[in-house]
């Protein structure tokens, strides 16, 4: 599959495996969930202090986290234009916490980037984890897509 995956690492941390590996992983993701061939995703690494800034001006929490997904589709289903692009939005991770979450659950960097990447993305596509079934659900996938790229707990 040919997706665009751009992966924008504004403080210049990620390392060239770890870019190639988001990009693996997303591609792995968006071909498990039947997406279209000219489908995009814009990945941003950023820092707690943008990714501060984001969670308060677009979710009214006055804190930083790990991944926050802002979808182009949402609401009602755009119809898909043969020969245009889909661009489904944007994922933005912040690479300090993801590298605190990494030692706090006890695996690898590499693992926690990755699994805030297909966090996101499967938010972009209209999972969610309102109700513990959808949550159950969606965390299954992601398991899904990790294992299916190699990458375990």
């Amino acid at each position: 599959m040919t997706y665009s995956i751009d992966v924008i690492d504004e403080n210049e941390k990620l390392t060239e495996e770890e870019a190639a590996l988001l990009h693996g992983v997303l591609t792995e993701a968006m071909t498990r969930e039947s997406l279209p061939e000219d489908s995009e995703v814009c990945v941003r690494i950023t820092s707690d202090a943008d990714i501060h800034e984001l969670n308060r001006t677009y979710r009214n929490k006055d804190k930083p986290t790990d991944v926050l997904s802002f979808a182009m589709q949402e609401g009602e289903e755009m119809p898909h234009i043969e020969g245009m692009p889909l661009v489904l939005g944007d994922i933005v991770i912040s690479y300090d916490t993801a590298v605190r979450q990494a030692e706090t659950y006890g695996h690898s960097r590499q693992r926690e980037l990755a699994f805030l990447a297909v966090h996101g993305l499967l938010h972009l596509h209209g999972y969610d984890h309102e109700s513990s079934e959808a949550e159950n659900d969606m965390f299954a996938q992601q398991e899904a897509v990790l294992a299916a790229y190699g990458i375990e707990k």
